[in-house]
């Protein structure tokens, strides 16, 4: 793994649990419930999303239980998503996102819920990953889905993750 991947783990307990059944009610039967962006190997740290959030955290934390992604990328992207990532400090965590990207893999897409699920003062964690890459110029989905429309799931698939 480089600075500037993207990791995915398993959640434990109760949310964990909330957050698989949610993924495969939209049929993303993903393993992964949780995503953070790698900011410094070197200094053992990511940012994620998290409910108080988002903030740095140890990579370690997820040794031996992440995967993470492998798409070729040139070190100017690697640096961009860095930067992008740190700019990302302190957005807050959104519960109801679950429930508006629920909706949305449905087909229920009335304008306010796309421009909910798109909001960048509030992601969660899979959310707060594609805007970063966004952000930095890389756009993960060419599927036409709305900005930040992304379950861990979803990121599992386009970033080759093993």
């Amino acid at each position: 793994m480089q600075n500037g991947d993207y990791g995915l783990s398993k959640t434990k307990g109760l949310l964990g649990f909330l957050i698989s059944f949610g993924q495969l009610t939209i049929g993303d039967a993903s393993r992964y419930q949780h995503a953070f962006v790698v900011v410094d190997v070197e200094n053992d740290l990511v940012i994620e999303a998290r409910p108080g959030g988002a903030g740095y955290q140890k990579l370690s934390t997820y040794e031996g239980r992440a995967a993470y992604s492998h798409i070729p990328l040139t070190d100017i992207q690697r640096e961009r998503i860095v930067a992008a990532a740190k700019t990302c400090i302190g957005v807050k965590y959104n519960w109801l996102d679950y429930l508006a990207l629920a909706l949305l893999h449905l087909g229920i897409r009335p304008k306010w819920l796309t421009k909910f699920v798109s909001r960048k003062d509030r992601m969660i964690c899979s959310q707060l990953v594609d805007e970063v890459y966004y952000r930095a110029r890389i756009h993960l989905f060419t599927d036409g889905r709305f900005p930040q429309d992304v379950t861990p799931g979803d990121l599992t698939y386009v970033g080759n993750v093993y």
